[in-house]
């Protein structure tokens, strides 16, 4: 008897199903009614039990998800009161920026972006002043890690190129000693990512990366040699650079 030949089982990584929680599809859907303007800024709620029945979710869903949105500033809960809607200008938190984002769908406006460029400045220039004072051998050793995964990377994947810019600017606020400049760049950076990528995708194929790179080794060289003031000189000219060529 021929037995069948056996069957190659191939060695594959399969990612599982990421489903949204109840809680954040609806905070994402009221969200959109308040960034949309269907709930106007100093408008109430309907009562929960109403808003609920309409969102089709259980009321303890409902007020899981309108106490994500007030922590992002978005809506105020008072007591026996009711919810309203906040000028989430006056009373959002950083959070509140990836539903901004969200909600445009990836586009910055003007403003918005050159903001953005702004506080990247103000801020990142300091980070790069305090890491040549502050960075261990440590710090050192991941940045040569970074650097040599630059040479190594594929420069036509722009979500990729992204991600590692992200690591190499967060190891640069890391290496600062202040606590609260790497945290600040991981709430921007569903915001900073998004910017980045479209920065990468529309510069694929030309010297712009290669630029990129070189202002990261240049950066490295100086605050390896604990050069406080070419750090900050080197950052404030590849955000720049980023920014004229965006």
């Amino acid at each position: 008897m021929v037995l069948p030949p056996k069957r190659e089982i191939l060695s594959i990584t399969v990612e599982p199903l990421s489903v949204p929680s109840l809680k954040s599809a609806c905070a994402s859907r009221l969200e959109h009614l308040i960034l949309s303007g269907q709930f106007k800024i100093g408008e109430a709620l309907p009562p929960e039990r109403n808003l609920a029945e309409q969102l089709g979710v259980s009321r303890p869903v409902l007020h899981e998800a309108l106490v994500d949105l007030a922590g992002k500033g978005l809506v105020s809960i008072i007591p026996r009161r009711g919810v309203r809607v906040s000028d989430y200008r006056n009373t959002g938190s950083v959070a509140l920026l990836a539903a901004l984002l969200s909600y445009s769908n990836g586009k910055l406006d003007a403003p918005f972006q050159q903001s953005l460029i702004d506080m990247r400045l103000l801020m990142e220039v300091e980070t790069a002043r305090l890491a040549a004072f502050q960075r261990t051998p440590g710090h050192l050793i991941e940045f040569g890690r970074i650097l040599e995964q630059e040479t190594m990377i594929d420069c036509r994947n722009a979500a990729t190129l992204a991600e590692l810019d992200f690591s190499f600017h967060l190891l640069v606020a890391n290496a600062s000693g202040n606590l609260m400049y790497p945290l600040i760049m991981n709430s921007f950076k569903p915001v900073y990512t998004n910017l980045t990528q479209r920065f990468f995708s529309a510069n694929l194929g030309n010297d712009v990366l290669d630029e990129v790179f070189s202002f990261h080794r240049c950066l490295v060289g100086a605050i390896d040699q604990r050069d406080s003031y070419s750090a900050a000189a080197v950052m404030g000219e590849l955000l720049r650079h980023g920014a004229a060529h965006l």
